[in-house]
């Protein structure tokens, strides 16, 4: 994997994930108690081998920058050549910022020559799964592929949020189109569309020129989906890859937590006796930035109701269960439930306090939220309405990072 140099996307606004994107990017988002959002692809390249990786940047990226520097920078040694670098918006072209994901690409293909790799994958910072593309390298090589896309299995409805191929029985893509109305099954299977992953294996030098073309065009909106992969299906060799995770059981897991829904469904899985997505992998670590905090603390076992307990929940470092009861729940590191508190269905970020006696039901709670004494959270979904929380088409209330608690949770 010396000649392969991987490029990660992570520079989306991640609007449908506000109020937790209101001050970080998507991919900096926490994720799992301990991890954010960019922690999976970025393991995922560690773990395939790939040890130079050009993170691309753009919207509120103080959060991942540091989180980058702090928790990855220490694995990789630039003196043998290895690196994993954050890339802002150069803005060389008309200072803009990035218009499309090949434009993103394109505004640092000068960093990209600079490296000479023989091959490039292209990776979005913000989706949930294992994957080893040293397979994918492989098999875009055997196949003598131009470009080789990661393909998935999906349910229709599904599919029209992402890019629909169709494939000859080679595996050969014979069509594409991104995010179509009405997309095209699989033959012989109505219910499922095969669908791109967004993970690209291209030839470098193949790649650096459908850059410069797109980039001239001016009715292009300069993105893989909708620009170069169409434009190339009838000249070129592309080839879909067929995804397999690292701890498949029945179904491959590969998330895509657009949306606060899924963000929450997705982080309430990992509570599961046995989750599709293993965190708990030593075959297939991820990694991330592990702050010096003592270890998960639970105090108090008194009949009167004063007892620390945590079932069917992750509870990360640091965190004090202080005489509360928490059930399915994901607490994120330094977090302290008081005495007589619930938490319930719920994910808390670092840094939160749930006083004496509240109760917290089916939430999203952003860092350093003080709950009050006897507050409640999920109870009564008009009342967090009225105090400016966000609540989901799900009824998931989401607290963002907040000051003034006492005030804002005494109306």
């Amino acid at each position: 994997m010396k000649d392969v140099l991987a490029v990660v996307l992570a520079g989306g606004k991640g609007t449908r994930l506000e109020p937790l994107t209101r001050e970080r990017a998507k991919p900096a988002v926490p994720f799992g108690g301990s991890y954010r959002i960019i922690d999976f692809t970025l393991s995922n390249c560690i773990n395939s081998g790939i040890r130079r990786i050009l993170v691309l940047t753009q919207y509120k990226a103080m959060s991942l920058d540091r989180h980058i520097a702090t928790g990855w920078r220490h694995l990789l040694s630039r003196e043998l050549g290895e690196f994993v670098d954050i890339v802002p918006p150069q803005q060389r072209i008309d200072e803009q910022w990035y218009q499309g994901t090949a434009d993103a690409v394109y505004q640092n293909i000068y960093t990209l020559e600079k490296e000479r790799p023989e091959h490039v994958v292209i990776l979005a910072g913000d989706h949930i799964y294992k994957m080893d593309y040293g397979k994918m390298v492989d098999f875009h090589k055997q196949s003598t592929a131009d470009l080789t896309i990661a393909a998935l299995r999906v349910g229709v409805d599904e599919a029209r949020s992402l890019g629909v191929m169709q494939t000859d029985a080679n595996s050969r893509i014979i069509g594409f189109e991104e995010k179509p109305p009405e997309p095209k099954p699989i033959p012989g299977d109505p219910a499922h569309c095969l669908a791109s992953m967004g993970i690209y294996v291209f030839n470098a030098h193949f790649l650096l020129d459908q850059l410069c073309k797109d980039a001239i065009l001016q009715h292009s909106v300069h993105d893989f989906g909708r620009n170069i992969i169409p434009s190339v299906i009838r000249s070129h060799r592309l080839m879909a890859y067929p995804f397999t995770d690292e701890n498949s059981k029945a179904d491959c897991y590969w998330r895509d937590v657009g949306t606060l829904d899924s963000y929450y469904q997705s982080n309430l899985e990992l509570t599961d006796v046995e989750p599709h997505l293993n965190l708990y992998d030593f075959h297939w670590p991820v990694r991330t930035a592990q702050p010096n905090l003592p270890p998960p603390k639970f105090v108090f076992n008194e009949d009167t109701g004063r007892r620390g307990v945590a079932t069917d929940s992750i509870v990360a470092a640091g965190t004090i269960i202080s005489g509360g009861k928490v059930n399915r729940s994901v607490l994120g590191p330094r977090v302290r439930v008081e005495e007589r508190a619930e938490v319930t269905g719920s994910i808390l970020f670092r840094g939160v306090r749930v006083g004496k006696g509240a109760i917290v039901r089916n939430a999203i709670v952003d860092k350093f939220v003080q709950i009050p004494d006897g507050a409640q959270i999920g109870v009564d979904l008009e009342r967090d309405k009225r105090r400016g929380f966000t609540i989901t088409e799900g009824g998931i209330v989401v607290v963002p990072v907040i000051e003034a608690a006492e005030e804002i949770f005494a109306r």
